[in-house]
């Protein structure tokens, strides 16, 4: 595996007649961040309950530290599923540790990283209250800290944003930032393109079971051509015939911009240099490079179900 924690190839889970997962193959690296990205219903979470261990693959292999997932890699492994669950009565601290605990963890040194991961989340006052008292985005990093109290090497959140605010949200990805920087592997599932791009190291994004992209972000930005957002008094449709231009999309409804889509290599000078020689006064001039979610709505086809605007 050289320095892949994680490691799939040729992955395939069927649902009776539904193909869920389709042959798909990824890796993750010691240390780094991979997103596993796509719309509700990509097969996001069926990739994960087979890294998990809790369904098996129809075809195809795994590897979680060179080794068939399940019991003899479970202590190595923290998980923070899609659908949270908590002990309502218990106190904050008290879930902690036992979560620890189950992972192998001795009860001393369960309290100790109990305590310092209440402090580092910003509850260290909160220790000792039940979790029914807690606010959801409380209870939210309170379900993250039993994901990561007994110190995994590997690391895997489902949709671990969901339902959160943006102050709890950015508290969030610092942990996780942290959690890498210390050399644990995430992969974190989302449709939730900012956080992706803000956070990893590398995507892998799922359309209808079946990967459709696996990179970089500047490999995923090369992956579709580069688009010029343009607005000027008049019509820019002269630009179509410029050397370098693929195409040219009028204003669509309640919109003021011209988007001119760039033929591959070319630059965005060459619609800059042609609007200065028609002495076409722009008001607007954006050569900026797609974001993930332009990245991956040309990749899915324009479907864009499920991902945030």
């Amino acid at each position: 595996m050289g320095d892949a924690v994680l490691q799939l190839d040729g992955v395939t889970k069927r649902y009776g007649d539904f193909l869920a997962v389709d042959r798909v193959s990824l890796t993750a690296p010691r240390g780094k961040i991979l997103g596993l990205l796509g719309p509700n219903g990509a097969g996001k979470t069926s990739t994960l309950r087979m890294i998990l261990g809790i369904t098996p693959p129809d075809s195809g292999t795994i590897a979680v530290f060179g080794k068939l997932p399940g019991r003899a890699v479970q202590r190595r492994v923290g998980y923070l599923p899609e659908e949270r669950g908590l002990y309502k009565r218990m106190r904050t601290r008290d879930t902690i540790v036992y979560f620890a605990m189950l992972k192998g963890m001795g009860r001393g040194r369960a309290r100790q990283r109990a305590d310092a991961l209440l402090t580092e989340l910003g509850l260290a006052d909160v220790g000792d209250r039940r979790i029914e008292a807690l606010s959801k985005g409380m209870a939210q990093k309170v379900q993250l800290m039993t994901a990561i109290a007994h110190e995994p090497e590997l690391l895997i959140l489902d949709e671990p944003f969901s339902g959160l605010d943006p102050i709890n949200q950015n508290e969030l990805e610092a942990a996780i930032r942290r959690l890498a920087k210390g050399g644990t592997t995430i992969l974190f599932s989302t449709h939730t393109m900012s956080h992706a791009e803000r956070l990893c190291d590398r995507f892998v994004i799922l359309v209808k079971g079946h990967k459709a992209f696996d990179g970089t972000l500047d490999d995923a930005r090369a992956a579709i051509p580069r688009t010029v957002k343009l607005e000027a008094d008049g019509d820019l449709s002269f630009l179509g015939a410029i050397k370098g231009v693929a195409g040219v999309t009028p204003p669509a409804e309640g919109s003021h911009h011209w988007e001119v889509t760039l033929a591959r290599g070319a630059e965005p000078q060459v619609v800059l240099a042609a609007c200065f020689e028609r002495g076409v006064k722009l008001t607007r001039f954006d050569s900026s490079p797609p974001t993930l979610h332009e990245v991956f709505v040309s990749l899915a086809g324009g479907n864009d179900e499920g991902t945030e605007p």
